[in-house]
């Protein structure tokens, strides 16, 4: 069992940068495939990126790629969000997962989420 705490959201102005962080609060992550989704008020969840067990390799949204990183050191999941832009304020959920995947069925667990606002 595996459970997960997001931290770093908060409100934040167009152009700023956040980094989320996530970690395990019961059990490991260390070999887990770590995700990160996001869902915006009045819509469904949607992928953001991924990073494998050994942080050799990631996937990214489209929307996504070149302004956010995910990183993980140990038993941590980092999400740094670069030119913050009003679309991306969402709940930003981390998950684990056994599968490296973008789909979402794929991960068995998942945090709370963390409120991430970003103001024009």
């Amino acid at each position: 069992q595996v459970q997960l705490v997001e931290s770093g959201g908060r409100l934040v102005q167009a152009g700023g940068s956040l980094r989320l962080s996530c970690a395990a609060s019961e059990g490991t992550i260390i070999t887990y495939t770590m995700g990160w989704f996001r869902q915006a008020p009045g819509k469904e969840r949607e992928f953001v990126a991924t990073i494998n067990w050994s942080g050799g390799s990631t996937l990214y949204a489209d929307f996504a790629k070149d302004r956010f990183a995910i990183s993980r050191d140990n038993d941590k999941v980092y999400l740094q969000m670069n030119r913050l832009r009003v679309e991306d304020t969402a709940v930003y959920y981390c998950a684990a997962s056994g599968t490296y995947s973008a789909v979402s069925r794929w991960y068995d667990y998942w945090g709370q989420g963390t409120q991430v606002t970003v103001s024009s």
